[in-house]
């Protein structure tokens, strides 16, 4: 993953608010390679504040072997692509204080699993009276979803393994609370 200045993506590159507690960068190159299909897929991807998501605004496909499948690179998934890349471009400070440095969501993901909340901090926040935290974890993985189109409610109910009733009540509450300005979500929804 890179900056559109070609530099590496880091939490440095994450410049722009979003919600009341998280930075993103405003725009990234991601390229995944295929060696079995013989194909590299590049997206570029811009954050667009008036749809309250990344949006792809160029993919290339290349065939990288003399043995590259057709079919391949005729057909991409940049919606996969986008979604592995999100969490790199996400920042979050977990301590309050000028010396706290800004984590990205990626750098929250520590199990094999994939999973975005570590186990601990995801058994914290759904126990009863725990508000703040809890708020600052819907945000987070609400914009992780939002940003990159995909459905806040289902991933907050994989997260911290809740009905999805649940997690759509939480989603109401945290926004009552005044957090996730600017982030919205359109899944199942058409698009504007």
């Amino acid at each position: 993953m890179k900056t559109l200045d070609g530099e590496e993506m880091t939490g440095r590159a994450a410049t722009q608010p979003v919600g009341s507690a998280l930075r993103i960068a405003p725009a990234f190159v991601a390229t995944t390679r295929d060696e079995q299909a013989g194909v590299e897929t590049t997206i570029e991807a811009m954050y667009s504040a008036e749809r309250g998501r990344y949006v792809i605004t160029t993919i290339l496909n290349r065939a990288i072997s003399s043995e590259f499948s057709d079919y391949r690179l005729r057909h991409t998934a940049p919606l996969a692509i986008l979604q592995t890349a999100i969490p790199r471009c996400i920042t979050v400070k977990l301590e309050d204080g000028p010396n706290e440095r800004w984590l990205t969501v990626s750098d929250l993901t520590s199990s094999a699993d994939g999973r975005i909340i570590p186990p601990w901090m995801a058994a914290a926040v759904v126990k009863r009276g725990v508000k703040d935290e809890r708020w600052d974890v819907i945000e987070i993985l609400y914009g992780t979803a939002a940003l990159a189109d995909g459905s806040p409610v289902k991933l907050i109910s994989l997260e911290l393994d809740v009905p999805e009733r649940t997690a759509q009540d939480w989603i109401r509450s945290a926004r009552a609370a005044g957090r996730m300005e600017g982030l919205e979500s359109n899944v199942g929804r058409p698009r504007t």
